[in-house]
């Protein structure tokens, strides 16, 4: 189903310069896009692509409205991204198929469960005694969410996700391992997206809390009695340990790890692969990571860092040597 731009802009807003009646087939980047096609430039270092792109029209910024108008019809927003991210939306909802099943065959739930009339639950989800599942909110394949976990409003889970496993505590014993019983749920707010194979974990005694508008990766793991701030982002393959507290509006670099216990203030941004060892209190951008070299390099590198402690301290001595002498 293809959509006019003049269809597109009374939708979106934004400043057509071209055929209003120019029909949009598929979205596209810049690089292989056609005459059919709309695509966007977010940032001015791409106005080589611009200029090559075949693209039928373009979403740009008011920046870049005289390059845009020597290539043909174009889009004025503030924000081309932005507006793109809604062309999505816009798009996706154009093409929904017709006749989707609410809640799949295959999925298992519990009768002391409560499931919005208007949430979607797909193929082989879970959801165990006790879980409470807000309106509008989809549930894809094979979600499972634990007893007694509430998940809010317009939220989307993707396949895989497990809300309300154990947390990983454990009392050690004469070598062993005592289980402390995780007694906690989770509590998810409205409009909050997790990737897939992500794991939520219950809280020890209180619940893990995740709150409005968290965007979750793929293969995230957020352990018990963790505190997200509403808007915070996290890319793939992060991890946070238990029992930390990470502010509102806050980013983490995929890989990067949060250690337990630590708190991140609000708006606070990590790296990718970063490593957080203590709360940070201040907003701002943090990274701490190893620059990658080749690997002889880095192995005289590393020597040279486990001899820092001792080279300070000799020249801590030499600084007190000379001022002794001075004074002498």
């Amino acid at each position: 189903m293809a959509l006019r731009l003049d269809a597109i802009v009374d939708a979106l807003g934004g400043e057509l310069h071209g055929d209003g009646g120019l029909s949009i087939e598929r979205l596209a980047p810049l690089q292989t896009a056609q005459h059919d096609a709309l695509s966007f430039l977010s940032h001015p270092r791409y106005r080589k692509e611009l200029a090559a792109s075949k693209a039928g029209c373009v979403i740009v910024s008011t920046a870049m409205k005289d390059e845009a108008a020597q290539r043909g019809a174009f889009i004025v927003t503030s924000d081309p991204y932005l507006y793109f991210a809604r062309l999505t939306q816009l798009w996706k909802q154009a093409h929904l198929r017709p006749g989707t099943v609410r809640i799949h065959p295959s999925a298992v739930i519990d009768a002391e469960a409560h499931v919005d009339p208007t949430a979607e639950i797909g193929a082989l989800c879970v959801i165990e005694r006790g879980a409470r599942i807000g309106a509008d909110t989809i549930l894809k394949s094979r979600v499972t969410v634990s007893e007694d976990c509430s998940i809010g409003e317009r939220c989307l889970l993707h396949p895989g996700v497990v809300v309300g496993a154990d947390g990983f505590g454990l009392a050690p014993s004469q070598g062993a391992w005592v289980k402390i019983e995780q007694l906690g749920a989770v509590r998810i707010g409205n409009d909050v997206e997790i990737g897939a194979n992500s794991c939520i974990d219950r809280g020890a005694l209180e619940d893990t809390v995740i709150e409005d508008g968290v965007k979750l990766d793929n293969l995230i793991q957020i352990g018990h009695n963790v505190h997200i701030g509403r808007n915070t982002a996290m890319a793939g393959c992060v991890g946070v340990a238990g029992s930390a507290v990470i502010g509102a509006g806050c980013t983490v670099g995929g890989g990067a790890i949060v250690l337990g216990h630590l708190t991140l203030a609000d708006n606070v941004h990590i790296s990718a692969a970063t490593v957080v060892t203590r709360s940070i209190l201040k907003p701002g951008q943090y990274t701490g990571m190893f620059p990658i070299d080749d690997n002889a390099a880095w192995e005289k590198n590393a020597a040279t860092l486990k001899q820092l402690h001792s080279l300070r301290e000799r020249i801590k001595a030499l600084e007190q040597q000379l001022l002794q002498n001075k004074k002498s």
